[in-house]
């Protein structure tokens, strides 16, 4: 459930950032080489809500946000988001990342400086220094060498290398060390 959800998110931030960002364009003319790349389009405390049909499904913060046309990406600073339960206004994933850079046209997502996802359904919050999420191949990562916490309210805690994610086939792995606690809740059964 968790990663459909995730999934569902990713899948409608890249939505929204395709609409909106291939229709503007700015040309800031000739440039020289020696400048670097300048981007096509900037926007500062950046604020959307994706809708379908009269229900919320997603809303984000960019305290600056970066297109750049030729290379099909877009750049975003200081990111928090939101994605919405089905037909309720309640949140059921909150994120949040110092940085994001997404590929338009494949829909990978990059994002860095102090991830955290906190997936409301599912209990569950990760915390990382980076995640990157590949959308043709729908894997989470937070890279081989970063450190990754997963917590529950339970208590259940895990710190481990590597996380990798694998949404199509449900699974999750470290690539090095992990360690933790893992609470197993006992079901009320009626006897």
């Amino acid at each position: 459930m968790y990663k459909k959800r995730l999934t569902v998110f990713f899948i409608s931030l890249f939505s929204f950032l395709f609409f909106f960002l291939t229709s503007c364009t700015f040309n800031y003319g000739e440039m020289d080489p020696s400048e670097g790349i300048m981007p096509d389009l900037v926007m500062i405390n950046v604020n959307y809500v994706r809708v379908r049909a009269a229900d919320p499904i997603a809303r984000f913060h960019a305290d600056r946000a970066e297109q750049y046309e030729r290379q099909n990406l877009m750049k975003l600073e200081n990111l928090s988001f939101e994605q919405y339960g089905e037909h309720t206004d309640d949140v059921n994933v909150f994120g949040k990342a110092g940085s994001a850079s997404i590929n338009i046209r494949s829909g990978d997502i990059f994002m860095n400086n102090d991830v955290r996802l906190e997936i409301e359904s599912e209990d569950i919050i990760i915390e990382t220094f980076q995640l990157d999420w590949k959308d043709e191949m729908r894997v989470l990562s937070a890279g081989e060498e970063n450190i990754v916490n997963i917590f529950q309210s339970n208590g259940t805690s895990f710190t481990g290398i590597g996380l990798s994610v694998d949404a199509r086939r449900r699974t999750w792995e470290f690539s090095g060390n992990a360690s933790g606690v893992f609470v197993q809740e006992d079901e009320d059964t009626d006897e």
